[in-house]
């Protein structure tokens, strides 16, 4: 029985770290099966950013999953094929449409969601 438990975690721990490398996999590839893989992996992130603006597109809800995943403007610009320049716009529609204030880092605000 001591052997089960350290065993059931430690599967459990690998499960979690494969599910996570296919999200990243996804978002790089700009996958257009992001989005289902991250609302049936974290459902609740989508229940809370819904909390705050129930209205969000997909292409936002997108954008939001970048951001909660902690990918650098460069970084979402390469995936996305578009310039850092129009990431930054992204980032202040984003927070002027989420309510995120101008002094919170936008990546906090997601990471505390």
């Amino acid at each position: 029985m001591k052997n089960e438990k350290p065993q059931s975690n430690l599967e459990d721990l690998n499960q979690k770290i494969l599910v996570q490398d296919d999200i990243m996999a996804l978002a790089k590839e700009n996958s257009p099966r992001l989005l289902n893989k991250f609302r049936l992996v974290y459902p609740d992130f989508f229940d809370k950013i819904t909390n705050v603006h129930p209205n969000l597109k997909n292409s936002e809800l997108i954008f939001c999953i970048y951001l909660k995943l902690n990918f650098t403007t460069k970084e979402i610009a390469t995936y996305t094929f578009v310039t850092p320049k129009a990431i930054q716009n992204r980032k202040n529609r984003i927070r002027k449409k989420l309510g995120i204030p101008s002094d919170l880092d936008i990546y906090k605000w997601f990471n505390d969601l």
